[in-house]
Order: C-alpha cells, then structure tokens, then sequence
C-alpha cells in the first residue's frame, strides 16, 4: 500500500513486464506519486504551461507518428526541453521503439524510456487502476474483513470479544477470510474503501486458547481472499441490560474511515446468540438494500397501512 514516498518505477516495471530501453538509468530512484498519467501532446509541440511532471508519459501511435514527421533541429530542441522536465518514466506503448536521439537524451537527463505491446488505451487503463490502489490513502485499523456473500464485513470491537471466532465459524460456513486482527483499509476513490491484510499475517487466524491458524491451509484456497471492498461493518460490545439497541433499523447508522462512511451496526453480545449467522443476515439484508429493498421499511408500510384500514373501518361504524 501507500508508504507515502510513492511506488518505484522498478514496481511497475515488474508488474506490467515492460521492457527497459535505456538500462543503464537508474529505475529503482525513481518515484511515481501520482495515479495520473499523460500523453504528451501539447507537449511534442512545445507548449508547457500547466505540465505537470509528475505524471507517467504515455506515447501511444499519434504522438510516435507526429514525432516522426518534425524536423531535426526542432525535434532536439522539443526532446530537450521535455526530458529537462525530469518526467518518473516515459513508456512507449503497442511495442513502438524511440529514435536515437530521443533515447540519448533520456539518458543523458537520467529518465527512464520503457515500452510495451499493451494498446495505448487498454495500458493506460490498468496502469491508473494499479497507481490509483498502491498509491491510495491507507490506514492499519483493528479488527477482522471477511467476505460474505459478496459483501465485505468488517467486524470490529475490543480484543477478546469474538470476533476471529466469529470470522472462523463464517469460514466453515463458507465465508472468504481475508483479515484477521489488523486490516489495511485504503481509500481508492470517494465511493471505495478496500481492506487486504498486512504479508506478514495474511490468511491467519490468532484464537486464544489454541494458538494461530492457517486458514488457507486448513480449509483451503476457496476460504481465502487477497482484498475485498468494505462495505458494512459490525461492531461487537457487550451487552448493557440498561443501553437501548435499534430494533427496527430504519434510520441508517455509519462510521467513517478516511473520509468515507460505510454503514454500522452495533452488535451486542450476550450467551446463546450465532454471531455467524446474525453477520450473514446483515450481510444479506444489507444487500437487499442496496438493491432496493428495505424490509423495515415494508413492515412500517404495513403497519401504517393497517393502522390507516382499522381508522376508516371505526368511522364508518
């Protein structure tokens, strides 16, 4: 995730298997810090007010054409001026080779000049999505993500309460672990929170008595997953006989992480109550509204609905 110093040209490299065309630059010192990329257009013809050098340089079938055609004195004097820039990287994509001079002063200038087979369009896209997750906002929170029916359930409260036994008993169920006790949540946009695990804990479980699990080991790769989107979280405590609990969930309730609020249930806890199957109804009932359908809601409907029939049958007796 974000380590506040950005992600290395040498990651993306690895990650898109692009081909260094001048080795002898550097690629681990240079950072990319920004999920924005840029094709340089206005650029290859000289214009570089507002350029903002912290992006990537994409150079796709036009801007490689358009280069081809300029004369030579003014060819240098744009290559120049551009890699005076101190761009993170410039890749060419559909496997398209720079001329010699473009490569010298690349080098010369210390930018790493890389290419690609991706189609232009098709490249850029993946490599925003991967800039826009490894450089996301993210925060290391307590508490267990599971994935359940599809919907990302972070169960949260304080240590002890239960809440890896209840993610072990979803497992069994099921159910897809993808954090216990320390779950990384980043912010991919203003809509998206996703939660993964820290490597060093991936896929296991601490029970106290027992000692750590391997999940994956022991109930497979099926009952594990990398990352899921967060959701719904549920908050354990335990139960207070004089604290009211909602009881009809009308009224929304959320928390928020970095900015974003995700919806929240409190959960108390008390002998004789499944915390597995009351988080799959809150999964499940959690999906069913985002799909349109509130059932407290329908049963006040109802409710009002009769009280409105009783009404009308007393007056007209």
């Amino acid at each position: 995730m974000n380590s506040g110093n950005g992600v290395s040209v040498k990651k993306i490299v690895e990650k898109f298997n692009l081909k260094v065309l001048n080795p002898e630059v550097d690629i681990k010192s240079h950072k990319v810090t920004t999920a924005d990329v840029n094709r340089p257009a206005l650029q290859l013809t000289g214009y570089f007010d507002y350029f903002d050098k912290s992006r990537i340089e994409i150079i796709g079938m036009v801007e490689y054409t358009y280069m081809q055609k300029l004369e030579q004195d003014v060819k240098l004097d744009i290559y120049n001026k551009f890699f005076a820039h101190n761009v993170p990287c410039v890749i060419f994509s559909r496997d398209l080779q720079p001329d010699v001079d473009l490569l010298r002063i690349a080098t010369e200038n210390k930018t790493p000049v890389l290419s690609t087979d991706y189609g232009t369009s098709a490249f850029m896209a993946e490599l925003i999505y991967y800039l826009g997750e490894v450089l996301a906002p993210c925060i290391s929170i307590h508490g267990v993500l599971v994935d359940v029916y599809g919907e990302g359930l972070l169960i949260m409260g304080e240590s002890g309460i239960g809440k890896s036994e209840a993610a072990l008993e979803l497992i069994r169920r099921g159910h897809r672990l993808v954090s216990d006790d320390v779950v990384e949540i980043s912010r991919i946009n203003e809509n998206t929170l996703v939660g993964t695990a820290p490597d060093v804990t991936r896929y296991f479980i601490e029970l106290r008595g027992v000692g750590i699990i391997d999940v994956k080991t022991l109930y497979g790769v099926e009952c594990v997953k990398e990352k899921q989107n967060i959701d719904l979280v549920i908050k354990l405590e335990d139960w207070k006989k004089d604290n009211e609990y909602d009881r009809m969930g009308l009224e929304e309730e959320y928390t928020e992480f970095l900015g974003n609020k995700v919806v929240c249930h409190s959960l108390p806890i008390r002998p004789g109550r499944n915390l597995a199957v009351i988080c799959e109804s809150a999964a499940v009932n959690h999906r069913q509204k985002k799909m349109g359908y509130n059932a407290a809601q329908e049963l006040y409907r109802r409710v009002q609905a009769n009280l409105q029939k009783n009404s009308e049958e007393e007056d007209n007796d």
